[in-house]
């Protein structure tokens, strides 16, 4: 249950139980709007797609890559925002898509970008909270993702709003009907009200000085959203590597106890980890595996069933957004007032 909004940490409380309902309003509302966007990018075309975000929104663009990647067989690349609105690039964008996604719709930043690429000849796509923001008009083409008013500086609801918009989006432009998408409000909810988990979790890592966490494939965007949630709400230094990259360096800073949490939902991704968590397992780490697929005497976080690997990220999400609320709280913290932040952020 979420803590009246007046307690410390109520607001981000209220926002991480609201998810469910979101989701659903997400499929009952935004389906049709989705699907006509899929119908206009069909007949485009695009060879190539970009996608342009910020903070919490460039996971969800992280993963939006991987979508249609893996769906759709489109090539795509993470754009850099300032090679056009602080260099003054203007490369030929024909035949591509330029999707932003922003939660505000108000950088300048993101919207410099789709101005630009607009001029430059690509089909622009805005997926924003905001549909009268300044992002949603310049943009060719825009998705709502109906998370409604979102009050807490650490954003939860908007995102996994994000990552199911993109996923229908991708969906209906492959032909599909939303079938793995309906089951995600009600799982979901399985984990929002598994709240007390995380709180005993946060304890363990309460005195903490750095966390690491870790995926591969889909689960990557959720592992780095993670870190990104522990550093805003708890100030500790949170590193997010994909498995792959995580072997290729980085596992030589691990030392005996230091907190590792993995996020390892069935899957393509999940035979990929299972080599990395040995390894892991051998540095003497205090490793955590969010899914089944751990070794022997590691702690797990078992994941709501019947969830297709494509669309986990929206649930798994939501244990790790209560682990960075319920840290923060242990370490005598506020999430709602994360220090120097604010909820929209000015880039160029």
């Amino acid at each position: 249950m979420a803590e009246p909004s007046g307690q410390r940490g109520g607001l981000m409380a209220a926002e991480v139980a609201a998810q469910p309902e979101v989701l659903a309003r997400v499929l009952a509302d935004g389906l049709a709007e989705v699907r006509a966007v899929a119908d206009e990018l069909r007949r485009r075309a695009p060879r190539f797609v970009l996608l342009a975000a910020r903070g919490t929104s460039d996971h969800a663009a992280l993963y939006g890559k991987y979508l249609l990647e893996v769906e759709l067989g489109l090539p795509c690349g993470l754009a850099s925002p300032s090679t056009y609105t602080a260099y003054g690039a203007r490369p030929d964008l024909r035949d591509v898509l330029v999707v932003a996604v922003s939660q505000s719709g108000g950088s300048p930043d993101l919207l410099g970008t789709v101005e630009v690429a607009a001029a430059c000849g690509a089909t622009t796509l805005a997926v924003t909270n905001a549909p009268d923001s300044e992002l949603a008009r310049a943009a060719g083409l825009h998705l709502d993702v109906r998370a409604g008013t979102e009050l807490s500086v650490a954003a939860t609801k908007s995102y996994t709003a994000e990552l199911l918009t993109l996923l229908l989006l991708v969906d209906a432009w492959a032909g599909g009907d939303a079938a793995d998408a309906r089951v995600l409000p009600d799982a979901v909810h399985e984990l929002v009200v598994r709240r007390a988990e995380m709180a005993a979790l946060a304890h363990r890592y309460e005195r903490a000085t750095r966390l690491v966490t870790t995926g591969r494939g889909f689960a990557y965007p959720t592992a780095r959203e993670a870190a990104l949630k522990v550093m805003e709400t708890s100030y500790l230094g949170a590193h997010a590597f994909s498995g792959a990259d995580l072997l290729h360096g980085p596992l030589a800073m691990l030392d005996r106890g230091d907190p590792v949490v993995a996020v390892v939902p069935p899957g393509v991704g999940a035979t990929a980890m299972a080599p990395v968590l040995d390894r892991v397992v051998e540095r003497g780490a205090d490793l955590v595996v969010l899914g089944d697929a751990a070794p022997p005497d590691v702690t797990t976080f078992a994941l709501p069933a019947g969830v297709s690997e494509r669309a986990h990220p929206v649930v798994d999400i939501v244990a790790l957004q209560w682990l960075a609320l319920e840290l923060a709280l242990a370490r005598g913290l506020d999430p709602d007032r994360p220090r120097g932040l604010a909820k929209l952020t000015q880039t160029w």
